[in-house]
């Protein structure tokens, strides 16, 4: 069933008039949109069912021999201080003391894992949180993974019972991000001018290995 679908979209792909093939070509407009976004719209509050609607994506998801070990702790506002307390945010831009005040993530997602932390949870915390990330963003938010947190603090205020491999912010994002294209060797911190935050990506010339 799965090689028929694929097949027919692809004939529909190709079937298709240039000019609407680019107009449908969603998963590039997603990834586009899916940034790391550090400042967020409070007035705005993130529901359970879009938490839970983010956190289903984990169930079509490929794992490193189909163990399935990573768990989900959704957080809303009323618990959202608990996580903030224990997080960093924008560790190459100290001076700025991201989130401004105001601009808060108030909902979360931490993702543990059921088992030791090795390559293989690695590999599905990856695919995990880049899927629920596009998720957040085709329903209309945005978020960040957040790896700089205080584990213990995070595991014992939480009453997690498996290790926090990660936090996911989930928001409706109040920040302007934009790429911008540079070479291999080229610094690759993201900066901040006249409230924009840039993001420096390689190019795919500079990727491919020749």
């Amino acid at each position: 069933m799965a090689d028929n679908y694929l097949e027919k979209k692809m004939e529909d792909y190709h079937a298709q008039p240039a000019v609407r093939r680019q107009r449908t070509a969603s998963l590039r407009r997603l990834l586009l949109h899916n940034r790391s976004y550090r400042g967020y719209d409070t007035s705005f509050k993130v529901r359970e069912d879009q938490l839970r609607k983010i956190i289903e994506v984990a169930t079509l998801c490929p794992s490193a021999r189909n163990q399935q070990v990573l768990r989900f702790r959704p957080v809303l506002d009323d618990e959202a201080d608990i996580v903030l307390n224990h997080i960093r945010l924008g560790g190459a831009l100290p001076e700025l003391h991201l989130p401004f005040a105001g601009t808060e993530p108030r909902a979360f997602i931490v993702i543990c894992s059921t088992v030791e932390e090795s390559k293989y949870v690695d590999m599905d915390l990856g695919i995990v949180a880049q899927s629920m990330l596009l998720q957040a963003t085709e329903i209309g938010l945005g978020g960040i993974c957040i790896g700089a947190f205080d584990h213990e603090a995070l595991k014992e205020r939480l009453s997690l019972r498996y290790e926090p491999l990660l936090v996911l912010a989930i928001g409706r994002p109040n920040e302007h991000i934009e790429l911008v294209e540079c070479r291999e060797g080229d610094p690759l911190s993201y900066y901040r001018e006249a409230g924009v935050h840039y993001v420096p990506k390689i190019t795919v010339d500079n990727l491919l290995l020749k």
